[in-house]
């Protein structure tokens, strides 16, 4: 959902802007623009720039690369106890079939749980496997519905709630899109794709520590 955000944040900082007005401009986390420009390196003459204009680019920089040490070391702690989780887990069909799904069609990218689908089969069974398996709490859903221009947003809300069980009070705003198919009588996807969310980063860990899981034991 932030792919063009991200591309944007990138030319910003490789042009030497603070990490703190290119969050502002783009309306993003600092957070989240601090871990898509992690691997650029800026000039001297940029670190001295952004020094005079009142950023202590050092002592940024010294912080930034210890929260990403921190968090890579929280990472690693959560996948090994999710890898001997799994162990005991993988006797649970449902465990096998949601992580082997999430695993080939889920985001493996900035720390958030998200697997989207044009099946609303799909769809519910990972929301059962989200329930039932993993115990995610209501409240850390999220949906995020795509579909094109022709089609009724409204429609598509109140189906993709009713498929996933999550509120449309907990939906982000419909992304809708001009295509070619909206020129042709027949719709093949009426209802668009739906995104699940789950926002918490503990359980991202988590579920990557299931996934190597998976790739080690080949189950």
């Amino acid at each position: 959902m932030k792919a063009e955000e991200k591309k944007k944040a990138i030319q910003m900082r490789k042009k030497g802007v603070a990490m703190g007005e290119i969050a502002k401009e783009l309306g993003v986390a600092k957070s989240s623009v601090s871990y898509w420009v992690r691997g650029i390196q800026l000039t001297a003459a940029q670190r001295n720039k952004l020094n005079a204009n009142g950023h202590s680019v050092d002592a940024i920089e010294k912080r930034r690369l210890s929260r990403l040490a921190n968090l890579t070391q929280k990472r690693n702690e959560i996948m090994e106890r999710a890898m001997k989780e799994a162990a005991v887990l993988s006797s649970n069909s449902l465990w096998c079939v949601g992580v082997a799904l999430y695993w080939g069609e889920g985001g493996k990218t900035q720390n958030a749980t998200r697997i989207a689908n044009s099946d609303p089969e799909v769809i519910a069974l990972m929301m059962r496997f989200f329930r039932k398996v993993c115990e995610v709490e209501e409240g850390k859903f999220h949906g995020h519905i795509h579909t094109f221009a022709h089609c009724d947003e409204k429609k598509a809300e109140r189906y993709w709630s009713s498929v996933s069980g999550i509120s449309q009070s907990c939906f982000f705003k419909t992304y809708k899109k001009q295509s070619s198919a909206s020129k042709k009588k027949r719709d093949t996807l009426p209802y668009g794709t739906f995104q699940i969310y789950v926002h918490d980063t503990n359980f991202f860990f988590r579920m990557m520590g299931w996934i190597e899981y998976l790739k080690q034991n080949e189950l």
